[in-house]
């Protein structure tokens, strides 16, 4: 793959199990409501739109382009939808991680407010690997095994289920590289 990833350490592999240490990183983030498809599409045009210059720089009003890194990670949040919202609807936090070294006061602001800025702190993660197209009903499956694993391990889950994709759309279903993450403590 020839763009960025985050860094990590590889503690356990276990079949299409791992159990990662990631490094502290910064993402830019944002919240998109809509099935998973719906939010997707949405989020990752409201992100990729600030990486490709709809910021300003820190330096001055002209725009910064950001390298496009992988995966785009989402994650489904806890909660009820407003009244009136469709049934199959749901609240989405979808993500981009910020290439290594820049830090957070380097970034460039966000023009749209509904993008932000936020520094993780290093991590543990129980991860679960698949190829594929990753609707919601192979989420929820993988999210399960995942956490089947994890229990079976003796680990502890502390987040909400992540889904990172690493390809482009129009990649091979078969060749295509999709991950469950989960913190564990």
């Amino acid at each position: 793959m020839s763009v960025e990833q985050p860094e990590y350490t590889l503690l356990e592999k276990e079949g299409a199990f791992e159990l990662r240490q990631y490094k502290p990183m910064i993402i830019a983030e944002t919240f998109v409501d809509g099935s998973l498809s719906e939010a997707s599409s949405a989020g990752f045009r409201r992100v990729a739109g600030y990486i490709f210059g709809g910021n300003v720089s820190q330096k001055g009003m002209v725009p910064e382009k950001i390298a496009m890194t992988a995966p785009v990670i989402v994650e489904k949040q806890p909660g009820k939808m407003p009244p009136g919202t469709e049934n199959s609807a749901q609240r989405w936090r979808l993500n981009f991680v910020m290439p290594a070294g820049l830090p957070l006061d380097s970034l460039p602001v966000p023009n749209d407010s509904r993008v932000s800025l936020r520094e993780i702190a290093g991590h543990k993660t129980a991860v679960m690997v698949f190829t594929g197209f990753a609707d919601e009903v192979k989420v929820e499956q993988k999210i399960r095994s995942l956490l089947n694993w994890i229990a079976a391990h003796g680990l502890l889950a502390v987040t909400a289920p992540q889904l990172a994709r690493y390809n482009p759309p129009w990649t091979l279903p078969f060749l295509r590289r999709n991950e469950i993450l989960i913190n564990i403590s």
